[in-house]
This record gives C-alpha cells, structure tokens and sequence, in this order.
C-alpha cells in the first residue's frame, strides 16, 4: 500500500552524484535550496526546473521514483493551493468562481509555494538516494565540524539525522505490513466515512509506535554490543578524499545561488 514511499532509501547507481564527496553534496544542497527560496518570479523557477530535471539525469535516477514522494504529500499541495488562492486578495482579478474573485497575484504566489515545496523534496531526495548512509553521517559530522571547538556534539547530531533518515523506508515497510494485516482482521482503511477512518488510524498507529520502540531498543543494544562510544576518537575503512569533481559541484551550486541573488539585485 505504501511501496511508492522511498524517502531515505540509498539507490546504488554509478553515476557522477553517486561518487562525488558527501560533505559536497550537502553544501550544494544547502546552496540550492536557499536559492530555489528565494525565487519569487514563475520565469526564474521555470529555468530552475530544467536545473533540477538536469541533475536528476546525471544522477541517472528514475524521475517516477522522485515523482513519488510528491503524490505522498498531494493532501498538503491541495491544501496549501486552496488557503492561497481563497486568502491573497490582491492584483487583478483572473476569474470568478461562483461569485468569488481569484485573483492572479494568488495563482502565481500558490504555483511559486508548491515550486519551493516540491524542488526541496526533489533535491532532498536526490541527496539520500546517492548517498549511503555511513557517508551522509560523514557529511554531516563535517559540515558542524567547525561547532566542535565549542563543545558542539557534531557526531552525535549526524547520527541521529543518519539514523532517522535511514529509519524512514524501515517504518514505511513496518507500516505496510500492519495495514496489510489489520485489512485481513477487517480493519477498513479505505473507508470515507470519518468515525471509521479515525479507528483505523488508531489501529495502524498503536502497533505502529510499539514496533518502532522495539525496533530503537534493538538498534540501542546492537551498537551497545558493539562497543559503540560516540565521545570516542573513530577511524574509517574508507576515506573519502576531496577532487576536483567536488569542487566543479560546489562551484556550480555557488554560481546558482549568486545568479538568483543577482537576477533579484538587477531587477
């Protein structure tokens, strides 16, 4: 039932996003995502589109698995669609629903909303997917790295974000199961009417959080069997080494961020 859900799941592909350095990756994620907020013109984000499409190709990921990830938020797409064009009452008026004016400046505010949504979850995405996990916890252990020096727990932190990403395809799995096996008990999710959709949430929840405990408690203990000591000095089998290919990637995130904030000065 929730199999398109891929959020957090690592695609092993070769591709040149797959290989580049994981600290690389981030920077140019953060890079990009400040970007894509600050865009306020449909033009810009049309350009930044082709960006995305872009890079999706030379990660050589399938553009309906990213697609994916967006129809699991379309409840929230619609809702933000609607409270924008029924709430911004400003500019001309582009058509009148049933005596109700919808005016253009609240199309083109909720088309630039749903953008900024769907670019962040895009580029997420194509950050976990090209990343392993280890490597994104690398990542992000460096990018705090410079908080050290004020006793900033950047090891820690990253581990959490690694863990919790990587729990994401185990919960929808977990999830998947449970539904599976409260339809065979009769349990009816599909069902339109509310007092039966609410005890279906309950009946898919409460199995739903005792996994997930269960499911902590056994990763807590396996990494405390290993001798796992976050405060500990660590070595890595595998060290990534920075290359040219990573600072070609930071450039161009830094060269896309600058000509947003450009086009903004300029007009």
């Amino acid at each position: 039932m929730l199999n398109n859900i891929t959020i957090g799941a690592y695609i092993p592909v070769n591709s040149i996003i797959h290989r580049l350095h994981p600290l690389a990756k981030i920077l140019s994620l953060i890079l990009l995502l400040t970007g894509v907020f600050l865009i306020h013109n449909i033009m810009v984000f049309l350009v930044s589109t082709l960006f995305i499409l872009i890079l999706i190709l030379i990660a050589r990921l399938s553009p309906l698995q990213l697609v994916k990830q967006i129809k699991v938020l379309y409840f929230m797409f619609i809702f933000l669609f609607i409270l924008n064009i029924f709430m911004l009452r400003t500019g001309e008026v582009a058509l009148i629903i049933k005596g109700y004016p919808i005016y253009w400046q609240a199309i083109n505010q909720t088309i630039i909303i749903l953008f900024r949504l769907i670019s962040m979850i895009i580029l997420s995405s194509i950050l976990t997917m090209s990343t392993k996990p280890l490597d994104l916890t690398l990542g992000i252990e460096q990018c705090f790295m410079p908080l050290k020096r004020f006793h900033f727990p950047a090891h820690e932190i990253a581990m959490m974000i690694s863990i919790a990403l990587r729990f994401i395809p185990t919960l929808v799995e977990e999830t998947n199961k449970i539904m599976i096996a409260q339809t065979s008990r009769g349990v009816d999710f599909k069902s339109n009417k509310f007092k039966v959709k609410i005890k279906a949430v309950i009946a898919l929840l409460i199995p739903l959080f005792v996994a997930s405990f269960k499911r902590a408690e056994e990763l807590a203990n396996a990494m405390e069997a290993r001798g796992y000591n976050p405060s500990a000095q660590r070595t890595r089998f595998i060290k990534h080494e920075w290359r040219y290919q990573d600072s070609i990637v930071l450039m161009v995130g830094i060269l896309y961020l600058g000509s947003i904030i450009c086009y903004l000065i300029i007009k």
